[in-house]
């Protein structure tokens, strides 16, 4: 009995000691993978990128100027649009996936499109996930600013569409921090681009996909290398933004 105890005390710091020797080198052999700018990761990297982006755009194109017109106009069951779009920032991805594949399958109404398991299917279910966010954040900034230069503007002659404009154009660097909000979602949804996208290989394959199903498998190099280009992605953007908010702030105080 006291022979056996010992060894198992002897054996446990030996497995731990593997486990993490393992992981070591998982990690090693994934920054290896991308400093050598791996084929297959690359591939991922690009469409994820190239994916997200576009529902960034169609996100910024729909939900910033239907921020900006709620903040500066009053108009009957205005409040309730509000609250609506509060609540959509927290619409589960996966809901999303779903109310998509029935829209995009071929028994659904846009079916005859034949875009389900396609990048354009991912686009459009990130593009609904990300603009009420981008509506309701850019609908407080712009109102916090109507407040302060409602009259102003109204002196200046601008219509209610005008001022919406002339805000959003005036507020461009406030609202670089909500288009990385929207960016960080998309780029990092799993959920519904899994549904309508299907996870196929060279095809729609993106990295939160890709980083699902390589750690299934047990290949974490490559895992482990889409998950630091995905954290280094963020990073950089978010750097970014604080640059150019702060440079602005100094500029124009």
């Amino acid at each position: 009995m006291q022979i056996g105890s010992l060894l198992h005390i002897i054996e446990k710091p030996t497995g731990a000691k593997d486990s993490l020797n393992s992981v070591a080198e998982a990690a090693g052999q994934a920054f290896a993978l991308v400093a050598n700018a791996d084929p297959k990761l690359v591939q991922i990297v690009f469409l994820s990128l190239r994916i997200s982006l576009s529902a960034v755009l169609i996100g910024c194109a729909i939900g910033l100027p239907l921020g900006a017109a709620i903040a500066v106009n009053r108009f009957p069951g205005r409040r309730a649009l509000v609250v609506t779009l509060n609540g959509l920032m927290g619409l589960p991805s996966v809901v999303v996936g779903l109310a998509v594949y029935l829209l995009l399958s071929r028994a659904g109404p846009l079916g005859p499109m034949g875009i389900l398991f396609t990048p354009t299917a991912m686009v459009i279910a990130q593009a609904i996930l990300i603009t009420p966010t981008m509506a309701a954040l850019s609908r407080q900034v712009v109102e916090d600013a109507w407040d302060e230069y409602r009259e102003q503007l109204r002196s200046l002659g601008e219509s209610k569409l005008g001022a919406a404009a002339t805000l959003l154009w005036d507020l461009r660097f406030s609202l670089v921090t909500i288009v990385l909000a929207g960016f960080g979602r998309a780029a990092s949804e799993v959920g519904a681009v899994m549904i309508v996208g299907g996870n196929i290989d060279g095809v729609t394959r993106v990295m939160t996909t890709a980083i699902a199903l390589e750690t299934s498998k047990g290949d974490l190099p490559l895992a482990l290398g889409l998950g630091f280009i995905l954290l280094a992605i963020v990073l950089v953007l978010n750097a970014g933004a604080f640059v150019v908010k702060e440079a602005a702030q100094r500029r124009y105080g």
